[in-house]
């Protein structure tokens, strides 16, 4: 099923272009949720005649996501965890305690923004980029140390 975007889908591409998609993705979540519309002679006229409007909207999307990135460059996120043996953690770091971290200095990005590869299961420093835009993806520096021991 050919559609034409009506906004920037990371999966698909950038508002304005034409894709081919799953009948059902098309006909069940993009069309219903007004992400798309059917690639018809027509729609392809008025899209044309959005373009312009279109370009005009991802240039600032794009201007916004590399101001945000300049915020985030260079952060740091301390985190504690439980550990044995010094350096393994019971459990692990994952997409969840970097956002929740990040919340905390009052830096909100999605989760699915965080491009990390797979949990965090050890202590020590870790780069991680953060993914605002098409290439736009700052790394944020992830500290994992140690929880301190309680005596009772």
């Amino acid at each position: 099923m050919k559609v034409i975007l009506k906004e920037t889908i990371d999966t698909l591409g950038i508002a304005g272009s034409e894709c081919e998609v799953a009948p059902g993705y098309g006909r069940n979540y993009l069309l219903p949720q007004g992400k798309a519309m059917l690639a018809t002679p027509q729609n392809r006229r008025i899209m044309e005649q959005a373009r312009a409007k279109l370009e005009l909207q991802i240039a600032k999307e794009k201007k916004l996501a590399e101001e945000m990135a300049e915020k985030i460059k260079g952060v740091v996120c301390k985190l504690k965890a439980k550990v044995r043996e010094e350096i393994y953690l019971y459990g692990s770091i994952t997409t969840h305690d970097i956002k929740e971290s990040l919340g905390s200095q009052n830096i909100g990005v999605e989760r699915r923004a965080i491009l990390l590869a797979e949990p965090i299961k050890e202590t020590g420093e870790y780069k991680v980029p953060i993914r605002l835009y098409k290439d736009v993806e700052p790394e944020i520096t992830v500290i994992v140390e140690a929880e301190e021991k309680q005596d009772h």
